[in-house]
């Protein structure tokens, strides 16, 4: 399903028009980008939690070269479901 399909989906059971639908999830989407960009995660019940997850400092290898390359700690977002979400699609899976 792509971003597209979510919107039209979005203004058939709720009857809003695609632009406003459209503009909506822009928004939460800047948003999210924006608070974890700035270290805050975001929790939303029922669904599940954006955040950042901590990598730790390591040696890599650049085989081609065959040279070590020292990759510094970051962190990377990520997307945890809530139990319920997990649970709905365990039952619901086909």
């Amino acid at each position: 399903m792509t971003k597209a399909d979510v919107i039209a989906e979005i203004a058939d059971k709720t009857g809003i028009d695609k632009a406003d639908v459209s503009s909506t999830l822009e928004s939460f989407f800047t948003v999210v980008k924006d608070n974890l960009a700035g270290g805050e995660p975001i929790y939303v019940r029922g669904f599940g939690s954006f955040v950042n997850k901590k990598r730790a400092k390591k040696v890599a290898r650049n085989i081609s070269k065959n040279t070590s390359i020292v990759i510094d700690e970051h962190f990377i977002p990520s997307f945890k479901p809530a139990k319920i979400f997990i649970e709905q699609v365990k039952t619901n899976a086909k």
